[in-house]
This record gives C-alpha cells, structure tokens and sequence, in this order.
C-alpha cells in the first residue's frame, strides 16, 4: 500500500461483508442439516439443532451492516468453534467428525471475515465535522 492509496476499498469491505453474511449462514445451514438429517445425537433428528437459533440472531445486524454486530459475533463465534474441536476430537461417526471440521472453518472464516471488516471500516477516512 502505497502513500497515495486508501486505507481501504469498497470493494474489500463489501466483501468481508458478504463472506461474514455466507460463513454465518453455512453455519446455520449446517448445524440444522447436522442435527436433523445427516448425523443426528438421535435418529429422527434432535433437540441439539437449537443451537443455531443463537446464530439467527445477528444475521439482521450483519445484513444492514451494522459494526456492533460484527464486534460481538467475532466474540460469539468461539463457542460454535469449541464445540466443532469438540465433537471433531471425540465423535465415533466418521461423517459428524467430517461436519465438525466443517464447522471450523466456517468458524474461522466469520471471525477472519468479521474482524477484517472492522478493521478496515475503522480504518475509512471521518467526514470533518464544521
């Protein structure tokens, strides 16, 4: 980044957006399909799927892109990320050890995306106030 350059582009804030907007909805696909149908606790599904009702929640702050949001689902996000390490080190199916990896990236990714797009809209020039 050159002198003349801007601390940040529209473009790279839009997509930090958009792959925060996408990981949390992987996840929330995920974590349903998990419970549900892929590899539930129980067969018929379980209770478990609950847990992506927490990651409902932000999906409206993300969406109209509101910074608040972004700061505490970057906090958030770490409990989805203990459970996957959890369930990836200690399940017995093959497949929801594959879905708790899954489950670890799309962590990482909101959390990369998430503190990205913070960073680059504090970084954005303020318009002077007169």
């Amino acid at each position: 980044m050159n002198a003349n350059s801007p601390p940040y582009s529209a473009a790279s804030v839009s997509a930090t957006r958009w792959l925060a907007v996408g990981s949390l909805v992987g996840l929330i696909v995920l974590g349903l399909a998990w419970e549900m149908w892929l590899a539930p606790l129980r067969p018929g599904g379980s209770w478990l799927a609950l847990k992506v009702l927490p990651l409902v929640v932000p999906l409206a702050g993300l969406l109209k892109n509101r910074m608040y949001t972004y700061r505490w689902v970057s906090l958030m996000i770490w409990l989805y990320f203990t459970e996957g390490v959890v369930r990836a080190w200690s399940d017995a199916l093959p497949l929801s050890r594959a879905l708790a990896g899954l489950e670890i990236v799309l962590c990482l990714l909101l959390f990369v995306a998430c503190a990205l797009h913070v960073r680059l809209r504090l970084r954005a020039p303020r318009p002077i106030e007169s």
